[in-house]
């Protein structure tokens, strides 16, 4: 293969796998940026998405599209539950939640060693065929994956700033004891943004199921990786996680042509966090 249709094509990687970045990043945002707990077991709530997405697709219950409306509502659902009932009682305890998270990580990891073993699993593409790129064959669903991602990105950012409930999130995170005097349910709202971001994590497992190995600890390899968009993109800037994690799943997928994929992607992310350098408040932050 050609040295330049070879770098158009990994390019077009990089740009799918950053928008399941991307989605991820959301999702730790939401969570990290209103209520300031450290979520060890968000990359966790990522493989959960996969799992429940293979469950159902493989299942007698509708095939893929049914997984991909399903799964992230289940994780969704899990991760207010688990707000309610587990960091809830804790979340004025940075160590406590952190502990707790952990916790959760284990368990969810183990539980589903235990449902669905070790061995690693595949999720059907629910759209299949190629497009003819440069004269070589692209597979069209991960081309539908930037699709899904670019709308979810702009319905969010819908949500956040022309709904009453995202206003709320708006607001709760820049001022939280402001909100409360002046009545919005700030309790609400946090249970809101952890089933909200679960979901988005859940969505990234769904969309990414077929194209990676579906394991029980396919969530750490991307823990780190979200954390690290969030910090560089600017806590709670949705537009500064979208670009960090684009620059980070090209530079990966361009450092695959010459180095290996554990070498790749610790070049990305050098490459991503030394922006920090030099916009340690995030991408598009003003400077003080």
């Amino acid at each position: 293969m050609e040295l330049i249709p070879r770098l158009v094509l990994h390019t077009i990687d990089g740009f799918v796998f950053g928008w399941v970045y991307a989605l991820i990043a959301f999702g730790l945002s939401l969570i990290f940026g209103l209520l300031l707990i450290i979520n060890v077991a968000h990359g966790t709530l990522y493989m959960l998405g996969a799992i429940f997405g293979w469950f159902f697709a493989h299942g007698a219950y509708g095939g893929y599209w049914t997984a991909l409306i399903l799964a992230p509502l289940v994780v969704g659902l899990l991760a207010s539950g688990v707000e309610l009932t587990i960091l809830r009682p804790i979340e004025n305890e940075p160590v406590m939640t952190i502990l707790s998270t952990f916790g959760l990580l284990l368990i969810f990891e183990h539980a589903v060693l235990g449902w669905v073993g070790g061995s690693a699993l595949h999720l059907s593409e629910g759209v299949t065929g190629h497009v003819s790129l440069l004269g070589f064959q692209y597979p069209i669903y991960r081309l539908f994956i930037a699709g899904v991602a670019m709308a979810v990105a702009l319905g969010l950012w819908a949500f956040l700033h022309k709904t009453k409930y995202g206003i709320w999130v708006r607001a709760v995170r820049q001022n939280r004891e402001l909100s409360l005097a002046d009545g919005i349910p700030a309790r609400r709202v946090n249970t809101l943004a952890f089933g909200l971001g679960g979901m988005l994590a859940g969505l990234s497992g769904v969309l990414s199921g077929p194209i990676v190995a579906i394991t029980y600890q396919m969530g750490l390899n991307v823990l780190i990786v979200a954390f690290i968009v969030v910090i560089v993109g600017g806590l709670g800037d949705l537009r500064g996680a979208v670009v960090a994690a684009l620059i980070l799943g090209i530079a990966e997928s361009l450092a695959t042509l010459f180095a290996s994929p554990t070498m790749a992607k610790v070049i990305a992310l050098l490459l991503v966090t030394s922006f920090l350098f030099f916009r340690p408040e995030g991408l598009f932050a003003r400077r003080r």
